[in-house]
């Protein structure tokens, strides 16, 4: 198990190890949009890993493509739905604008 801490609402949860970054903020109580079903296709789950980039999976080549196409992106960028916890050290996100629900 894995403590995920989801801001800014200050959620934390602890999930389990292999879980989608996506699937386990939904999970926890956080609000989080996606348009394409966890195809990397709609940029809509884009969020900012604060803390613990290394307790995540490496960013695959479909992942980096999409970044590429969203507007706001930066070191911290991951798509949720591409994303799955590894157990390695904690991880911080901060869901970004009206598509994350607050």
């Amino acid at each position: 198990m894995t403590t995920l801490t989801i801001q800014p609402v200050g959620i934390t949860a602890e999930i389990a190890d292999g879980t989608n970054l996506l699937q386990a903020i939904i999970a926890a109580g956080g609000k989080l949009a996606s348009k394409c079903g966890g195809e990397a296709a709609c940029g809509a789950c884009h969020l900012f890993v604060t803390a613990g980039r290394k307790g995540l999976t490496k960013m695959t080549a479909a992942e980096n493509a999409k970044l590429d196409t969203i507007i706001g992106i930066g070191s911290k960028s991951r798509l949720a739905c591409q994303a799955s916890i590894t157990g390695s050290e904690p991880v911080t996100v901060e869901l970004l604008g009206a598509l994350s629900g607050f």
